[in-house]
């Protein structure tokens, strides 16, 4: 039988380490909270927004009320990454279901306004033109800085129930995500804030707050 020479056939160059330790496997995202209890990672993620929620005081587990609203309480789970889009962390969110809410029980206004774009190229344009510096910042976790002024009732939180008070359901005194009127609720506390500054909103786009001060002038847009 007659082969091929083997000359000029090389063995091909190993360019990435195809073998992965277990150890450095990013898990996959939970497709139920009970699943996620179940891997060490995404339970790490859940009892850091637990103890954060909890630290906020963002709830009082009361008896549960007859005839009251109850809302569910959900976990939204993803993987945070970096600017480069390399894994950074696993991210836990616990968000109340906004759909069981009803309107004039446990939830009110709900408009929030949000910036016009005539706004910011307008704000923009005089930045520029008097060389004003613009800063750009992100609030964390804005929604749940919002104080609510409607009584909403929650159930406890899928797989953090308080073992001696099993049956109590969670008074909200703060903002979640899911709320129907979290988005005003933030607005609100952040008006208010700014106001205690000095700011107040331009009658032609409430999103737009403006100082005047002698000669400082200063904008903010939300």
């Amino acid at each position: 039988m007659t082969t091929r020479a083997q000359h000029g056939i090389f063995k091909p160059r190993q360019l990435f380490n195809l073998h992965t330790s277990s150890s450095n496997q990013i898990s996959p995202l939970p497709t139920n909270p009970l699943n996620a209890l179940h891997d060490p990672n995404w339970k790490m993620a859940m009892k850091d927004e637990y103890d954060a929620l909890i630290e906020n005081k963002t709830w009082d587990l009361v008896p549960r009320p007859s005839n009251a609203n109850i809302i569910r309480s959900l976990w939204i789970f993803r993987h945070k990454k970096k600017a480069d889009g390399s894994f950074e962390r696993y991210k836990a969110r616990l968000v109340g279901n906004g759909s069981n809410q009803q309107t004039g029980v446990d939830c009110g206004e709900t408009f929030s306004p949000v910036v016009k774009p005539a706004t910011i190229r307008t704000v923009l344009s005089i930045a520029i033109s008097k060389s004003w510096c613009l800063h750009q910042l992100d609030v964390k976790n804005a929604f749940l800085h919002g104080n609510l002024n409607e009584t909403v009732y929650m159930y406890q939180p899928p797989g953090f129930r308080d073992p001696q008070h099993p049956d109590y359901v969670c008074l909200l005194k703060k903002s979640l995500y899911g709320l129907k009127q979290a988005p005003r609720a933030w607005y609100q506390r952040f008006t208010d804030f700014v106001a205690t500054l000095g700011f107040s909103h331009s009658v032609c786009d409430h999103s737009l707050f403006i100082y005047h001060h002698g000669d400082d002038t200063a904008y903010i847009l939300l």
